[in-house]
């Protein structure tokens, strides 16, 4: 990270059924053995005396001109007597045959018939065990995809998609809140991360790819970025907090990201669980110039980025967004953007110094990690905004966390104003 290529201000801070019938389905009707026809016998019809007692086939009578119809003949189950001959019917009636009656079979097997039972079929253990297989598969290819078609379109880019809310907005609920509310100024001072003590030694070897190109760069940032989850993710842990990888972002100048639109300048955002957002372009000249140096500032951008990443996992960086939100005036609101920023930079040095027996932060490499740490602050870069702190205590701070490695020597937030100027 060159001089000019120093952190920005704002670049990791806050900032059917009812179809009308047609004349077919009219003409066609119903079928024969489904619904009774005008003349066909309708039992127990109004306007007409119910029957009382129920004639012997051979004494019904035909009244003249009229011809008697005759019951649709059941399918009958076994066991069932077989009527002796239709019975014979007059006039209509509404409502089954009364019992007793020689219809009343005839009506009950083909308007009432006996259900038939369902006996549910049991599924093998194998069978279940083939069908989640067969979703988690299905699920797995449909992330592959998804993961194909970001990094198609240049890593983590502009509108990405949201995650939809837990719970539907504007919907009052009753439950209750998981603990009493903590101020942010505790938050920020008295955070369990500063009582985990040192980092514990990080067995991780500097990726061997070089800077010469857009894909050696992301290659060596996502061989690192292993190591940082691994080294930070049981510290987050143990302080008490869910830990979340970040999404990697390799950005080309100018383009636009998920943090915005990005300059050759490292930089964190919090949406989406976390972004860290790294330029390779300059690093192709530096690498050229100063092998040892490019390297350092490879491994030192990261470090510091993933740095405010541990801010953010720990509340730190809500609770400093907040406290600058309070701030009486300007100057004081950058004061809270430096103490994270130096925060950040001493986080970054305890994992140089974790991985130190494996990453070779020695020889030549030491010696450009010193000259970094002595050329860099706010006065190097242009404009007026001091905002990730002095020279002498990025040095201060770079210097404290890569000797302790312990995240507790890194409470910018209790530090006294000059420490933090």
């Amino acid at each position: 990270m060159s001089d000019k290529s120093g952190p920005k201000p704002g670049h990791f801070l806050p900032g059917g059924a009812s179809e009308t019938p047609t004349d077919e389905t009219i003409k066609a009707g119903t079928p024969n053995d489904a619904a009774p026809k005008p003349g066909h016998f309708l039992p127990g019809g109004a306007g007409q005396a119910s029957v009382t007692t129920t004639p012997k086939p051979e004494m019904a009578k035909p009244q003249a001109g009229l011809t008697p119809l005759a019951a649709p003949t059941p399918r009958l189950g076994p066991g069932a007597e077989t009527p002796t001959g239709p019975p014979q019917l007059h006039g209509s009636r509404l409502g089954p045959p009364p019992p007793g009656d020689p219809a009343a079979a005839a009506f009950k097997a083909r308007y009432q018939p006996d259900p038939i039972p369902f006996h549910p079929r049991k599924r093998s253990k194998g069978l279940i065990a083939a069908i989640v297989v067969g979703a988690l598969l299905v699920v797995g290819c449909g992330v592959a995809a998804a993961g194909k078609v970001l990094s198609s379109y240049d890593d983590f880019v502009a509108n990405p998609l949201g995650t939809p809310s837990p719970k539907p907005i504007g919907v009052p609920t009753d439950a209750e809140p998981d603990a009493d509310p903590v101020s942010d100024t505790v938050v920020a001072q008295e955070n369990k991360l500063y009582a985990n003590g040192k980092l514990a030694p990080v067995k991780c070897r500097e990726p061997q790819f070089r800077p010469t190109s857009k894909e050696n760069v992301r290659s060596y940032y996502k061989a690192l970025l292993t190591c940082l989850n691994t080294a930070w993710e049981p510290v987050v842990r143990k302080a008490g907090y869910e830990f979340k990888a970040p999404q990697l972002i390799i950005f080309d100048d100018g383009q636009e990201t998920a943090c915005g639109v990005q300059k050759q300048v490292s930089s964190y955002c919090d949406a989406n669980g976390g972004s860290v957002a790294l330029p390779w372009q300059d690093l192709q000249d530096e690498y050229s110039k100063n092998p040892a140096l490019a390297r350092i500032d490879m491994a030192d951008a990261l470090s510091y980025v993933y740095g405010v990443h541990v801010a953010n996992l720990t509340g730190i960086f809500a609770a400093s967004r907040n406290m600058r939100d309070e701030a009486p005036g300007e100057l004081a609101a950058q004061e809270i953007d430096r103490r994270l920023a130096l925060q950040a930079t001493c986080l970054s040095s305890i994992f140089l110094s974790a991985a130190k027996g494996t990453f070779p932060v020695r020889g030549g490499l030491l010696n450009a990690w010193k000259w970094r740490s002595s050329h860099s602050g706010d006065e190097l870069t242009t404009g007026s905004v001091r905002d990730h702190g002095s020279r002498k205590n990025v040095q201060f701070w770079m210097t404290r966390g890569f000797s302790t490695m312990n995240p507790g020597s890194c409470n910018t937030f209790v530090a006294a104003a000059t420490k933090v100027s």
